[in-house]
């Protein structure tokens, strides 16, 4: 110890200029390339720095501030994760795929909740400098974690389950995203894939046995138990009978030879496939399979997940601007053509991002997958969506197809407006970054 009380105790653990410092009490590490502000400090105070900056720099550090100097500061913080990790023998779920992971943590979490005490990351907020919070959110009252794995860069992944050291693992699915920070879609399979070897030994992996994406990774180093989860092919919990029913999916869940009556809020077959997983991980605890189907029926569907509302003209509005990426489009297509009877199904795209050098060739394949549907109209907003106009045309759409470079909400309306009535089903699916994309879908709806 360089300077300060060795009388401190710590309730809050930050990566200085990572992480905000809110509250006294916390322990920071500082990297020697760090500003330090020491007048923030002392206001934050008692607080203890551990940091590999110089003696010099360091014995600037105010009365209440602690300053414990290390040669390495990755290496202190490493040696910190592992120790705290290890103060608790607890089940750790960690989730990743392309779609679906935040339902699964929040239909799991609503579960579990109802007896346990459950630490889990908090909406879809995943990344992986989330890390650290979550993890040291685990006291001595946690009986089970569950965390999303956000993946923006190869590597994520691997440094999020350094930090959880899971029990379980879930991969959902695997379609296209990310291809920016992962080179190409085999380098994204490869980044999804690198929670196989994060998960502790003697644990369990989880997976999608309908995936196709999801079978091109390699479990022959595995060491722990595989589980499977699926509709279409033979898997260790599976769904049967599936319906379109009452804002949501009725379906027969098979595990272990037994057959359960299952109800899930929210359209299409991933709820469904979300569902297995979730029921997956509540056999691998030794929980009650039936209790839990029984408490997925009292499950509130998420804000802007195909979320069902009322809009203009007496029309209905499906809001799913939480996400945006080819397998998301194409489980929004999907649900709609099942639910559509006699309406109008009228789908308004934003652009997808984060495809690197692939954007064209899956904005052409979503506007290829328009024209296979009966459409009345399409509405593209955003340079890149433009190419799935373009696309549906070209594959002879009967949908009537008009593109935007922006959301202008008033030229938009003139075209939807007296579109919309009764008999009319309107998509609105956009990126969660695009705030334009989110407002103009409440603007739909507020104006009914």
């Amino acid at each position: 110890m360089l300077a300060g009380s060795e009388s401190w105790y710590v309730q809050h653990v930050i990566y200085y200029k990572r992480h905000d410092l809110i509250a006294p009490h916390t322990l920071l590490f500082v990297n020697k390339s760090d500003k330090i502000d020491w007048q923030q400090l002392d206001r934050k105070a008692p607080a203890v720095i551990i940091s590999d900056k110089s003696i010099d720099e360091l014995a600037k550090a105010l009365p209440n501030t602690t300053v414990i100097r290390v040669t390495s500061v990755p290496q202190a913080y490493w040696k910190f994760i592992e120790y705290y990790r290890n103060l608790f023998d607890l089940p750790v779920v960690a989730i990743t795929g392309t779609c679906g992971k935040t339902t699964t943590k929040e239909m799991l979490k609503h579960i579990l909740s109802k007896d346990m005490n459950v630490q889990a990351s908090v909406s879809s907020k995943n990344e992986p400098r989330q890390s650290l919070p979550y993890l040291t959110g685990i006291d001595e009252h946690t009986q089970v974690a569950v965390f999303e794995l956000g993946l923006g860069n190869s590597g994520n992944i691997k440094h999020q389950c350094m930090i959880y050291q899971p029990t379980i693992g879930i991969i959902t699915n695997i379609g296209v995203h990310h291809l920016d920070g992962c080179g190409s879609l085999e380098g994204y399979i490869k980044a999804k894939a690198e929670i196989v070897e994060g998960i502790k030994k003697d644990g369990t992996l989880i997976i999608n046995a309908d995936d196709e994406n999801t079978k091109k990774i390699s479990l022959r180093t595995f060491q722990g138990k595989v589980v499977t989860f699926g509709i279409q092919h033979a898997a260790d919990v599976s769904a049967s009978n599936i319906q379109f029913v009452n804002r949501g999916m009725k379906f027969r869940v098979h595990v272990d030879d037994k057959l359960y009556e299952a109800y899930v809020p929210g359209y299409g077959e991933h709820q469904v496939y979300n569902a297995l997983a979730v029921i997956a991980v509540i056999k691998e605890l030794g929980l009650s399979v039936q209790k839990a189907i029984l408490r997925l029926r009292t499950f509130k569907q998420m804000a802007r997940h195909l979320e069902f509302s009322q809009g203009i003209g007496g029309s209905t509005i499906v809001d799913d601007t939480w996400t945006n990426n080819p397998t998301s489009v194409e489980a929004a297509i999907k649900v709609l053509h099942s639910i559509r009877k006699n309406k109008k199904v009228i789908v308004v795209l934003g652009d997808i991002k984060r495809l690197g050098n692939f954007e064209k060739k899956y904005h052409q394949e979503i506007g290829s997958l328009i024209a296979k549907y009966n459409i009345h109209t399409l509405v593209t907003i955003g340079s890149k969506a433009e190419e799935i106009a373009k696309q549906a045309l070209k594959d002879g759409t009967t949908a009537e197809v008009y593109s935007f470079k922006e959301v202008n909400t008033q030229s938009i309306l003139e075209v939807l407006k007296p579109k919309l009535d009764a008999h009319t089903l309107l998509l609105i699916k956009g990126p969660m970054s695009s705030r334009a994309m989110i407002d103009f879908a409440n603007q739909l709806k507020a104006s009914s």
